[in-house]
């Protein structure tokens, strides 16, 4: 058996991932030129999306896998309390918040031996 041998059900995942993402992707853009920044449709997509980022964070803090299964709730929680109070402090710049959240929770692990 050669490395070329399964290469066609690499280009049909592929080809199906494209098509399956693509088409929203481009229908999202033609209806997106026609909604004014103001309106209500507009609203609603960024408060889902909100809503949808603050599920992601809190099931990663409070359900995590991996390593951060077994580190304690008070480290993950710590870390997210500074990378907020970075992210304010810093004239809320993202990549501040994220970096002093992964830094303390990084420190936190290391001291904790893992």
């Amino acid at each position: 058996m050669t490395v070329l041998d399964g290469w066609w059900a690499y280009v049909f995942i592929a080809i199906a991932g494209w098509l399956a993402t693509d088409i929203w992707r481009w229908l999202g853009v033609l209806a997106g030129n026609r909604l004014r920044e103001d309106s209500e449709a507009l609203s609603w997509v960024r408060a889902v999306a909100t809503a949808l980022v603050a599920a992601v964070i809190a099931k990663l803090i409070l359900y995590p896998t991996g390593v951060l299964e077994q580190s304690p709730l008070w480290l993950r929680l710590g870390s997210v309390v500074a990378g907020s109070a970075a992210f304010f402090i810093g004239r809320q710049r993202p990549g501040v918040g994220i970096a002093t959240a992964i830094a303390v929770l990084a420190a936190g692990l290391y001291m904790l031996g893992f």
